[in-house]
């Protein structure tokens, strides 16, 4: 198959041993500490896109940003599990709807674990796809879906939902390497293959093992990424009570804001070479869309 030899940077026209950055803002929507760490990290930062959190509380603050930024990269945080101990949210379709998803108060289960043993498949994927469309209602241009804690990602059959999905509306998903796909799942590679999903190359999950790391933890992966297009995925976010009260790892979502915001990493991205862009690239080439007219190249707010 093409993609097997092509990289995605290579597809989008970049030269074979280009190193290309997607940075995600993860849980846009989540809580208005969090919202104010992604809005000002597309505006400020150097985060190219960002994926929100259609079940929570503060989406609406989400969704309004997005209809007054159209040129924002912003995708679907698909999400089956909350997972916090003391703030809580449900399924948009409704707990009587989804029964499966929910544990006895009505909220979604608190880890992947316990989805997998109580979830429907059928449950999940009505839920998932009234998601998607409860952020189309709201006037988001999604350009990327993924995937809340990896719970679409860790096992085949959940893996056949997304990869469904992300045929169906035409939306390019976060992935793991090919290679583990290869090795782990090929036969959800080859779905994603034979319908033209579009995802990065490589995909960094994993964070700073602690908070007075972070600075030496990103720089040093920034100086060692890989060629091709590589998603680094990490949580910006402002620690006040209101994410401290909530957020088991609030220090750590403050750090990684204040890293991707801070002039000494936007220059180390520019002596390194790399080139950023957001997801709408990726949406563009699955979509066949010409470049030409098309948003800003980074997909980032400007402002």
């Amino acid at each position: 198959m093409p993609n097997e030899t092509k990289s995605t940077a290579e597809r989008l026209e970049y030269a074979a041993d280009a190193r290309v950055l997607i940075l995600n803002a993860d849980d846009f929507g989540m809580c208005h500490d969090q919202n104010e760490g992604v809005i000002r990290g597309l505006k400020e930062g150097v985060f190219t896109s960002s994926t929100i959190l259609v079940t929570c509380p503060w989406f609406e603050e989400a969704a309004e940003f997005a209809r007054h930024n159209p040129d924002a990269d912003l995708g679907v945080h698909l999400t089956l599990t909350a997972e916090w101990d003391r703030y809580k949210w449900g399924p948009v379709s409704g707990r009587d709807v989804v029964p499966s998803l929910v544990d006895e108060r009505g909220y979604l289960w608190q880890t992947v674990a316990q989805v997998y043993e109580h979830a429907r498949l059928d449950e999940a994927e009505a839920e998932l796809r009234a998601q998607i469309e409860k952020a189309f209602a709201a006037g988001i241009d999604a350009t990327h879906l993924d995937s809340h804690m990896g719970t679409l990602q860790l096992r085949a059959d959940y893996h056949e939902i997304y990869a469904r999905l992300a045929d169906e509306y035409r939306l390019p998903i976060r992935l793991a390497s090919r290679k583990l796909m290869r090795d782990q799942m090929p036969a959800v590679l080859d779905q994603l293959d034979t319908s033209g999903v579009v995802t990065p190359d490589h995909l960094v999950f994993h964070g700073p093992p602690k908070v007075d790391e972070t600075e030496s933890y990103w720089t040093n992966l920034i100086h060692s990424l890989f060629p091709g297009v590589t998603e680094i995925l990490c949580h910006p976010a402002i620690a006040r009570d209101e994410l401290k009260t909530c957020a088991r790892d609030a220090m750590q979502r403050d750090a990684d804001f204040r890293y991707f915001t801070s002039d000494k990493t936007r220059q180390l991205i520019k002596n390194e070479g790399v080139e950023m862009v957001g997801f709408r690239e990726l949406r563009d080439l699955m979509r066949g869309v010409s470049s030409s007219g098309s948003p800003s190249r980074s997909g980032r707010v400007r402002g």
